[in-house]
């Protein structure tokens, strides 16, 4: 059993930690305003009206660090895994959109590690916020 329960906490921490430090970097490095300039504007600007962008850029960069956070505390682990699912539902739209052949690779292992953490019991996610708040009760 502890062999299945580090499995998760493995998976859990390296996915919240992929998304976690890419959000920050588009948080606190790039900042949110250049990040939608450089990134989604230039490269999807004449593709998607504007307020679709902007609201893509913040929502994908904010949901990333604060995801990734609450993966690698383990709080609220479920709706964190929604949210980063909805975020790669996002960028493969995006991309897919722009460039219908692209390396799906940095989208894929994220992807593979979400779905596995879904369909895994959460019984055996123990070491997380979520277990010591449920266990007080």
């Amino acid at each position: 059993m502890l062999n299945k329960q580090i499995a998760v906490l493995t998976i859990r921490l390296i996915l919240g930690f992929i998304f976690f430090f890419q959000g920050f970097g588009k948080v606190f490095k790039f900042g949110l305003d250049n990040v939608y300039k450089n990134f989604f504007q230039s490269s999807y600007g004449e593709l998607l009206p504007d307020f679709l962008l902007l609201f893509s850029a913040y929502f994908t960069s904010l949901a990333e660090f604060i995801g990734g956070f609450l993966l690698v505390i383990g709080l609220k682990r479920d709706y964190a895994l929604y949210t980063l699912a909805l975020v790669l539902v996002i960028v493969t739209f995006g991309h897919g959109l722009k460039d219908p052949i692209w390396d799906l690779s940095h989208v894929m292992y994220r992807t593979i590690l979400l779905v596995s953490l879904l369909l895994l019991p959460k019984e055996l996610d123990k070491f997380s916020v979520d277990f010591l708040i449920k266990k007080d009760k």
